[in-house]
């Protein structure tokens, strides 16, 4: 699993399968987006305005990544 949350734009990824697989993208909510992979497994989830929807420090200990604006 890997975690991405960009600062800048407010958007967080979370990656469930890093198999480079084709992807349809299914939106759930006007703020999330799922990527469906083969046999229907979610291998991507993402989040925009994250900050509004999650609790971000509540993701520790999980390790992630966040890029900074330059």
């Amino acid at each position: 699993m890997n975690i991405v949350y960009n600062d800048k734009t407010d958007l967080l990824y979370i990656r469930l399968d890093d198999r480079k697989q084709d992807v349809v993208n299914k939106r759930v909510s006007e703020d999330i987006v799922l990527d469906i992979g083969e046999n229907d497994k979610i291998i991507g989830i993402e989040i925009l305005d994250a900050s509004k929807h999650v609790a971000l420090d509540k993701l520790l200990p999980v390790k992630y990544d966040i890029t900074k604006a330059s």
